[in-house]
């Protein structure tokens, strides 16, 4: 089905329930409960999930396949965002065009940086691109401030030029983005007894993307071009002797990463139409190594897992204060109490950041398959333990 095997089209069969289904898995507690705190299933969470599952997916075809660490990816997130903004100020309020601006964007971007970068491997690679990310961020900040806005960034405004669509609504306000007439605000609110369960349709388009997306990735790692970029990863002076160029193909998948990263960047615009340059700072390109290598490098499903993993985290996880804690722990006495949550406090609400360390660090140690081989690791643990009865039922003949 879709060209795929049979087990490459149940993942993306489950991915796909997964993520249709989201508002219900992601509510799993009632909203009047004290664990509703650890809901996710709200509108812009759940797009961060899924937009920057693009992001990690299209990063982990780059570093996964031809082992190319890149620290610069986050200039083409904002290249994107850019370019998709411009396109609204510009041209129309519909999201197609401009998702579609920033991919080219992005694309011929990274065709630019890959080119040079690529001149080099291992680290003078990833400190070329972290260079460019770099003086990216500073033009965007400062030099080009009439082109991205500067420190306040790339804003809609009531006076745009705006060809087809208009400048302003009826009551005066700045038109939103839309998908052919459904704005991407569009909720809808469905209550089953105490749970309420949230239909965003930005989310439902970015979910569409995403999947889009997946299903691309699966085709490129089953795909000759992958094979290519694996033997590249292994070992690429014994490619060259073979007289295969190899650098053809790490610019192909350079550029196949950055406009992945680019249509990550021109959703996040579609969503909320803004754009600053603090999307191309490092740490931004350094958020989606973490989300690949957590998840799992190489993988097809670890990447979306550890985006989901780190988005989670820094917007559940470091929501949690003191006095929830508190709340948490009343049923102790005072004293133990309050030595329970001077303990545990550092590694959330601010210090969540500490948690995720601590993750990073267990999973490089004893996982280094990331979540993708823990799960496996587990799978593999229920098998046995359900074969183990039976192979010790099995008589064994006598000597």
């Amino acid at each position: 089905m879709f060209g795929l095997g049979k087990k490459d089209t149940t993942l993306l069969i489950v991915v796909a329930v997964l993520t249709m289904l989201a508002p219900f898995i992601l509510n799993p507690f009632p909203t009047d409960s004290g664990m509703a705190q650890f809901n996710a299933g709200y509108p812009d969470l759940m797009q961060r999930f899924v937009i920057f599952g693009i992001f990690a997916i299209g990063f982990n075809i780059l570093f996964g396949l031809t082992g190319y660490l890149s620290f610069g990816h986050a200039a083409f997130l904002g290249v994107g965002s850019y370019a998709a903004v411009w396109m609204f100020k510009l041209l129309s309020m519909n999201v197609l065009p401009a998702i579609l601006l920033a991919v080219i964007v992005a694309g011929l971007f990274s065709v630019l940086i890959g080119y040079i970068s690529l001149r080099r491997s291992g680290i003078y690679f990833s400190i070329l691109t972290l260079a460019f990310a770099q003086m990216s961020f500073a033009l965007a900040y400062s030099v080009l401030t009439p082109i991205t806005g500067g420190e306040t960034g790339l804003q809609l405004a009531l006076d745009d030029p705006r060809i087809l669509g208009v400048s302003q609504t009826e009551g005066g306000n700045i038109p939103v983005p839309a998908l052919f007439g459904l704005e991407m605000r569009a909720t809808t609110e469905l209550s089953v007894g105490p749970w309420d369960f949230v239909f965003n349709a930005g989310y439902y388009v970015s979910a569409v993307f995403m999947l889009l997306a997946f299903y691309l990735a699966i085709r490129i790692f089953r795909s000759p071009f992958g094979m290519m970029l694996r033997a590249v990863k292994s070992n690429q002076q014994r490619m060259s002797y073979t007289g295969l160029n190899p650098k053809p193909y790490t610019l192909a998948a350079f550029v196949i990463s950055g406009m992945y990263a680019g249509l990550a960047g021109g959703l996040m615009a579609s969503m909320d139409p803004l754009a600053g340059a603090e999307r191309m700072f490092w740490t931004a390109s350094g958020e989606v190594v973490l989300m690949t290598i957590l998840g799992g490098v190489g993988t097809l499903i670890g990447p979306v897992l550890g985006a989901g993993a780190i988005k989670y985290m820094e917007n559940i996880i470091s929501k949690i204060n003191s006095d929830i804690l508190h709340s948490w722990f009343a049923f102790m006495p005072d004293g133990l109490e309050d030595f329970v949550v001077a303990i545990v406090y550092p590694f959330i609400g601010k210090g969540w950041h500490l948690t995720l360390g601590i993750i990073f660090m267990a999973v490089v140690i004893f996982l280094p398959g990331g979540l993708v081989e823990g799960g496996q690791r587990i799978a593999a643990w229920v098998r046995g333990k359900k074969q183990k009865p039976e192979k010790d039922s099995v008589t064994e003949p006598a000597e």
